[in-house]
């Protein structure tokens, strides 16, 4: 097997990154499909085999060390596919056929393979996104709002998510006149078949441009840091996410834009514990507090309000103050905060306190 070049047979340099692999596959295929006029089904063989592995991060360091003995020994299917009148399309060796229908979405999913994986990607929405933010007990048992920062792709500001340089021409494409895919004609071994595939000259948008924007380069999306504020609902709990329709990644040339989920980690507070929608904390209080009852200020996520201690009361007991917990996310009305009461054990007594204790013997 001769060693092939297949940066020369791309037209690429050997520091070329994938963006320029593609686009020159891209170019190279459409320009030598068995299908035009000026085709040529061993060039255009040739031009997939090194797509294959030059496209392939893996394949293209083992290229680059071995040349193309490398892939000696793989079997039929390796580097390429079988005749195309033989197989009707590609060989069923090594190829991954899922890899084909992203090669050729740009270029009309010439095969059949890809038809409609190519129509989606080319309207496809931007990917959604996600981050996690740490907020307070408070953020959550009330809601609040918090600003977050993030860098994402947005709309192009200089051609408004078109792709196209402000002022250049813009035409309907004659290739699809404007419908922005193709009818092809594929041989296989059941016969003639015809596909839909994506517009091979403007990648199914119908239309076509004397000028790309300078920009952000046709793709009709920019990287940016964007600013964006954030309510926090009532009642929302660690793990659970808040869903910002749209605030996602900008979609390539004027396509929706994914999804943003803000991820909640509520912050542990120093003094209460979230059980559910209720608040738990404890009150240490004198044991004659307990024995003789008494009025006491306890701490809440409101504020401080007085707990009656009734005489008598056991230290561990619970008590309930309604509506002090946190406000249920789904419904009106919020849970309780639970006030367990503990008698705090005196220290340094001195003999006659000791004493009277013996007497009192409790």
């Amino acid at each position: 097997m001769a060693n092939k070049n297949y940066y020369d047979i791309l037209g690429i340099s050997k520091d070329a990154n994938s963006d320029d692999i593609k686009k020159a596959f891209r170019k190279k295929a459409h320009e030598y499909h068995p299908d035009k006029k000026t085709g040529d089904e061993a060039k255009f063989k040739e031009i997939n085999e090194a797509y294959q592995i030059l496209s392939n991060e893996q394949k293209r360091k083992q290229y680059d060390q071995f040349g193309t003995t490398f892939n000696q020994g793989q079997g039929p299917g390796a580097g390429g596919y079988s005749s195309w009148q033989d197989m009707g399309g590609f060989s069923q060796g090594n190829m991954d056929f899922d890899d084909l229908g992203d090669i050729f979405s740009g270029m009309g999913d010439i095969f059949g393979f890809g038809g409609a994986r190519g129509r989606s990607r080319s309207r496809a929405r931007g990917s959604d996104l996600q981050m996690t933010i740490a907020v307070e007990l408070k953020d959550v048992v009330f809601g609040s709002e918090k600003n977050i920062e993030l860098k994402k792709n947005v709309v192009c500001d200089h051609c408004e998510g078109s792709g196209a340089e402000p002022g250049s021409d813009v035409k309907t494409c004659d290739t699809c006149q404007g419908k922005g895919e193709v009818i092809t004609t594929q041989r296989t071994i059941l016969g003639s078949m015809q596909a839909r595939a994506v517009c091979p000259d403007c990648q199914g948008e119908g239309k076509t441009y004397s000028q790309t924007c300078k920009k952000c380069r046709g793709e009709g999306r920019t990287q940016e840091k964007v600013k964006l504020t954030v309510k926090i609902p009532a009642g929302i709990d660690t793990g659970q996410s808040i869903r910002l329709s749209g605030q996602g990644e900008a979609g390539p040339k004027g396509s929706p834009a994914g999804d943003l989920f803000i991820k909640i980690k509520v912050n542990e507070h120093p003094d209460f514990i979230r059980e559910g929608d209720d608040i738990r904390s404890t009150k240490e209080i004198k044991f004659s507090q307990l024995v003789l009852g008494d009025k006491v200020e306890v701490d809440t996520i409101d504020g401080k309000v007085i707990l009656k201690i009734p005489e008598g009361t056991q230290s561990g007991t619970v008590f309930k103050l309604k509506a002090k917990g946190v406000n249920h996310l789904q419904s009106r009305g919020r849970g309780n905060h639970l006030v367990k009461v503990l008698a705090r054990t005196p220290k340094n007594l001195t003999k006659k306190q000791k004493e009277v204790l013996k007497d009192l013997d409790i």
